[in-house]
């Protein structure tokens, strides 16, 4: 049991720390190609398809290490530890990224959402578009961004894991 608890420990620091280094260097192909103030759909495809590799090879490789067999309460375990340390390491580059390598991220984002708000109503009177970049200014914010970002990333964890383990799950016999 001991070595149990060592192998799942190792295996979520380690699939972690890749979710984590994948996730940040994602990060910086988006910042040099100055795509953060606007949303792009395939940054959240690349995103899944991260989260959801790393997770399932985490889960696989614990699999492995326990004999080839898996309950599913093991493999949610697995996923949302690997989902939380990568999580973790992300809020860190997106914090690092809004407060020292680009203070002037989050003017760009509501900038761009300005522009937006105007191509999409553009008949708004001045005031209440101002109301509703105000209301839209407290969520952009480094920490809650970094919050919901880590919210989200749990979330996937357990839905990844939850489909991992129904998949993988083979459970030992007792006979």
């Amino acid at each position: 049991m001991e070595n149990d608890q060592a192998s799942t420990k190792k295996i979520i620091i380690n699939y972690g720390i890749i979710l984590g280094v994948l996730s940040v260097l994602m990060g910086v192909v988006i910042y040099i190609m100055d795509g953060y103030a606007e949303q792009n759909w395939i940054h959240t495809v690349i995103g899944l398809a991260i989260i959801a590799g790393v997770i399932v090879y985490g889960i696989k490789a614990f699999k492995a290490v326990n004999g080839g067999f898996l309950k599913l309460g093991e493999a949610i375990k697995v996923g949302i530890g690997i989902a939380l340390i990568g999580g973790i390491i992300g809020v860190v580059w997106t914090i690092l990224l809004m407060n020292v390598i680009e203070p002037g991220i989050v003017d760009q984002i509501n900038d761009v959402q300005r522009e937006q708000m105007l191509e999409r109503f553009p008949d708004m009177p001045e005031e209440q578009l101002n109301q509703s970049l105000e209301m839209a200014k407290k969520f952009t914010s480094p920490y809650i961004i970094s919050a919901f970002a880590l919210i989200w990333n749990l979330f996937m964890g357990l839905i990844i894991s939850v489909i991992a383990g129904f998949a993988m799950q083979r459970k030992q016999d007792l006979h």
